[in-house]
């Protein structure tokens, strides 16, 4: 197999107003291999994907394409030189059929026009190869994040790309999908192809990575074969930090050490029934308790969440936030005027708002509490806003710095800001850490702990089960939409919870 890199980056810098975001950075892809790209989020994983894929030019440097120099000027360019990308956020078209999304740009054609029969029928064919088994006339957006996501990996595969950049692939898929897509990747070393895999789960970068470049800060700290790097010496570089300490802190950050608060509830939702998706789900938050929500991809976790919020109307149940019952058919503003906040899984598309600022995103929600007679205090949104970036360690230039400049983990710390600046009795969190690196998971995870503390009624969804074993009080496991199982104190265990999640609603195997 040769050697010669396919893609070869030499000095690479790239400038915003304020930021260095990748200082002198070298990288090498040699074909058939899989190099892990890692660091904290801002460490430039994000800048250098986007010079290799067209979306920025470099400020300075060299950009190497088989040998030859090279410049992408558009994502386009990238594409027809043989380059994917397959972004966390999947970037394909919601409202489009999955087989159009598939074929976009390269439908196939009779008689000059768009042959849909052929089509729809490979379609189908392909991603059938992915685990993916729907009827590929739907619309994209009507699908799981996790199928979107294999949409996303067969649409790149099939484009017969000679690179494969992989951002965080896993983050929405179900285990039976994540050996699918390690098959994949097999197959595509097999053919020469070189993958690019940004992950923060490092048991995957072992699995399948053969070489490993880590940045921090914009800087190149270490590039070699992930076999020569322990995971302490690997989580040190990215953080920057003394491999002792790295030891001492652990894999998560909670601290384990909480009392729930005596009193009336925090929450109690109640019988929560939605048609097809909900059945009978009761779960109850104290003031001060951390209650985790465990269960596979569609197990009606998310679905959980939003009912609660007042975002998923409900056939039958009801939610009371400290004692005071909300209304049938209750609406997302008044779920949050009872002081109920909800922070979605999927930030893209449901959280964060792009075209505006740091501090136009944290404000948007509490407006109504920051203005009197119709009329917006500023002084007072500066105020809020600068208490928040300072208490959640928001990374960026200025509170002005456009939202969409930002990390994965600093949108996520921004979203974060919004909710806690209404000041909610009970906060629901789907997936906070994922797709974000092990610094910014830590500082959600200490956040949730003072939150706790606090008097917060917090519930944490995540398909970590560390995370759920390390950060909650109680776990209520679900399947199918219904609740299989409630495991407390040190009943929640890594093992335990596998074995109620596999388990069926009626305690059998779930066969």
């Amino acid at each position: 197999m040769p050697t010669s890199p396919v893609l070869d980056t030499r000095g690479l810098t790239k400038r915003f107003p304020g930021v260095l975001a990748l200082d002198g950075v070298d990288f090498a892809l040699r074909p058939g291999e899989v190099h892990a790209l890692v660091g904290e989020n801002g460490a430039g994983k994000s800048t250098l994907i986007k010079v290799l894929t067209g979306v920025y030019r470099p400020d300075d440097g060299e950009l190497w394409h088989h040998g030859e120099p090279a410049r992408f000027t558009t994502p386009s360019h990238a594409q027809r030189a043989g380059i994917a990308t397959i972004y966390q956020e999947v970037d394909l078209l919601p409202l489009l059929s999955v087989a159009r999304n598939l074929y976009l740009g390269r439908e196939p054609k009779r008689f000059g026009l768009i042959d849909f029969a052929r089509m729809h029928h490979e379609a189908a064919e392909t991603l059938r190869g992915y685990g993916v088994d729907v009827d590929v006339r739907r619309r994209l957006g009507s699908l799981s994040m996790g199928a979107r996501q294999m949409v996303a990996l067969a649409r790149a595969v099939s484009a017969e790309a000679r690179v494969v950049i992989m951002d965080e692939p896993t983050s929405s898929l179900e285990p039976r999908e994540v050996e699918t897509l390690f098959g994949v990747i097999e197959w595509l070393r097999g053919r020469g192809v070189a993958v690019v895999y940004v992950s923060h789960r490092l048991d995957e970068l072992y699995r399948v990575c053969d070489r490993v470049t880590v940045l921090r800060d914009g800087r190149l700290v270490h590039t070699g074969a992930m076999a020569d790097l322990s995971r302490l010496r690997l989580v040190s570089l990215m953080l920057g930090r003394d491999m002792e300490r790295v030891e001492r802190e652990g894999a998560t950050t909670f601290s384990g050490e909480r009392e729930a608060w005596a009193g009336t509830p925090a929450l109690e939702a109640e019988g929560l029934t939605a048609r097809h998706r909900l059945h009978d789900v009761s779960l109850t938050i104290r003031p001060g308790e951390v209650v985790g929500l465990g269960g596979l991809l569609g197990s009606g976790r998310t679905e959980t969440a939003k009912a609660i919020a007042g975002a998923l109307p409900l056939d039958s149940g009801s939610v009371s936030v400290v004692g005071t019952r909300l209304k049938r058919g209750a609406s997302v503003p008044a779920a949050i005027r009872a002081g109920v906040s909800l922070l979605p899984e999927d930030r893209k598309h449901e959280g964060i708002v792009p075209g505006l600022s740091i501090r136009e995103n944290i404000a948007l929600a509490a407006m109504p509490r920051l203005s009197r007679f119709g009329l917006v205090s500023e002084k007072r949104v500066d105020e809020v806003v600068r208490v928040f970036m300072e208490r959640l360690r928001v990374k960026a230039v200025s509170p002005h710095q456009k939202v969409e400049e930002l990390s994965g983990g600093n949108q996520q710390k921004v979203l974060l800001a919004r909710w806690l600046a209404l000041a909610p009795k009970v906060l629901l969190l789907d997936e906070p850490t994922r797709g974000i690196d092990v610094g910014a998971k830590a500082e959600v995870q200490r956040l949730v702990d003072e939150l706790a503390e606090e008097g917060l009624g917090v519930l944490l969804i995540s398909s970590d089960l560390e995370e759920l074993v390390e950060g909650a009080d109680r776990v209520v496991v679900l399947k199918d939409g219904a609740v299989v199982g409630e495991l407390e104190g040190a009943e929640v265990t890594e093992d335990a919870l596998m074995a109620a999640i596999a388990q069926g609603p009626g305690g059998g195997d779930g066969r």
